[in-house]
């Protein structure tokens, strides 16, 4: 090779190499969309398991996962303008929390993969197909509560063996199978169940009048409806109170008796990191609840002046002194 010829050879490479630096394609940085039903932490217990279980796979919010966070305000025109923003931005999944958000997002995109948590029973809320296979664009763990309807009633008779009314606070916009389910219940134990609907935090003094013209012996409490004023009603009415998820004797509730909320949370992650990875929502069957927790405030019994079986103590997985 003449000395001409190896030149141009060398300034070749030389220039060429910057541009093949430049080609090199930038790794892109997965987006997720985060609808919830509730309003903004803390009244929202599903956000910090759900980041704490995404740190524990390796995804750090800002460096290689960002997450877009939206609080629907218990509104359902508001969940539908989020979930539309939310598909506008192109997330690349969304985790919708409360049926109602979930619906939102599945009539905004039929496409983009969709993540449920806090759903009580997505089959016969026409969410999805089936548990084993989804179906369309919506997977995720299924709180799959109804069926103990029997058995938070069954923890409120050993405690009130002589109950007979029972108030059922429950949302009007996703409580139905709630409702039914509870009834069901209901009726081979003896109990009157008065369903009284809450489309809102504006309609709760509303459903707390309803609730005492029926004198109310207890109450049971669909879990999406915020603890603190409900709790503090029921503290100034002596009323015991159960509901799913133990936020309720955590601000002063009797028990609560359901899935274990933050478990849940961290599954939802589970889902996420599979979806990432190339899994396809129809593919992924829906989780059932692993484990449910009993929690008992016993700070509130002995003010409601009740005695709490030690049957339902040593099956307790908390009490609160």
């Amino acid at each position: 090779m003449d000395r001409r010829a190896f030149i141009s050879m060398v300034s070749g490479s030389i220039l060429s190499a910057p541009l093949a630096t430049k080609a090199q394609p930038t790794a892109k940085v997965p987006r997720i969309g985060y609808l919830a039903w509730s309003h903004q932490p803390p009244s929202d217990p599903w956000r910090e398991p759900f980041r704490e279980r995404l740190r524990e796979l390796g995804y750090v919010e800002g460096e290689n996962i960002y997450v877009e966070y939206r609080w629907a305000e218990e509104r359902s025109d508001r969940a539908a303008d989020l979930a539309a923003e939310l598909v506008r931005l192109e997330v690349d999944a969304i985790v919708a929390w409360v049926a109602t958000a979930v619906r939102a997002a599945q009539n905004a995109t039929r496409t983009i993969p969709i993540v449920m948590g806090a759903v009580a029973d997505p089959v016969r809320s026409g969410l999805i197909t089936s548990l084993a296979r989804p179906g369309g664009n919506t997977t995720g763990p299924s709180m799959m509560t109804l069926d103990i309807a029997g058995k938070r009633l069954e923890l409120l008779r050993e405690v009130l063996p002589r109950i007979s009314r029972v108030a059922l606070l429950f949302s009007s916009k996703t409580g139905r199978g709630f409702v039914e389910e509870t009834q069901s219940a209901a009726q081979g134990l003896g109990v009157r169940i008065q369903p009284v609907g809450v489309g809102g935090p504006q309609e709760l003094d509303g459903a707390f009048a309803a609730v005492l013209r029926e004198r109310a012996e207890a109450l049971i409490v669909e879990p999406i409806l915020p603890p603190k004023r409900i709790v503090d009603f029921a503290a100034r009415q002596r009323l015991p109170t159960i509901s799913d998820y133990k936020s309720f004797p955590e601000a002063g509730a009797l028990m609560s008796y359901g899935t274990n909320a933050r478990a849940l949370s961290r599954r939802t992650a589970d889902y996420v990191e599979r979806i990432l990875k190339g899994a396809k929502a129809a593919d992924l069957p829906v989780e059932l609840p692993t484990k449910l927790e009993l929690v008992i405030n016993m700070k509130t019994a002995k003010a409601l002046k009740l005695t709490i079986p030690q049957s339902i103590l040593l099956r307790a997985d908390q009490v609160i002194e």
